[in-house]
């Protein structure tokens, strides 16, 4: 699901990959004909400001990346269904809290069962942070695209 804070993440992305906000100012203004200053876009930045489209527009065809858009692309894809990162976070603790338990167990002891169940929770844990990961991505733009 796309939030405010994921709008705004992605936006402060763009802005400091304009290197300065003098710089993406100069980007608006040079696109539109606009009279953005670098204070305007810090409060924009920070939420206190709406981003009119055409200012992410011409941020984004400066840089020649889009992740403002590619997001909201994924909004009208209905037949893929959003991740669920919350879900796959309380994976990720579960399996690592198993992990951490069965490797200290294994820590004290002598016994080859107790090391290969730790092996073998490690390995959920992997698994569950792999999935996260995936889910994650789904739902952000890869920073490359920023």
């Amino acid at each position: 699901m796309i939030t405010r804070d994921l709008i705004l993440a992605q936006m402060r992305a763009l802005l400091a990959a304009h290197g300065c906000l003098d710089a993406a100012a100069e980007a608006i203004n040079a696109r539109w004909g606009d009279n953005v200053c670098k204070g305007t876009l810090s409060r924009r930045a920070h939420g206190e400001q709406p981003w009119p489209i055409h200012h992410v527009i011409a941020l984004e065809d400066a840089l020649g990346r889009y992740p403002v858009t590619r997001l909201l692309h994924r909004r009208t894809q209905s037949d893929v269904a959003a991740p669920d990162v919350v879900t796959a976070a309380r994976s990720v603790a579960k399996e690592t809290g198993e992990a951490v338990a069965a490797l200290t167990g294994a820590a004290f002891s002598a016994s080859a069962r107790d090391r290969a169940q730790a092996a073998t929770e490690i390995d959920e844990a992997i698994d569950a942070l792999r999935q996260a990961r995936a889910a994650l991505g789904a739902v952000l733009v890869p920073e490359a695209e920023i």
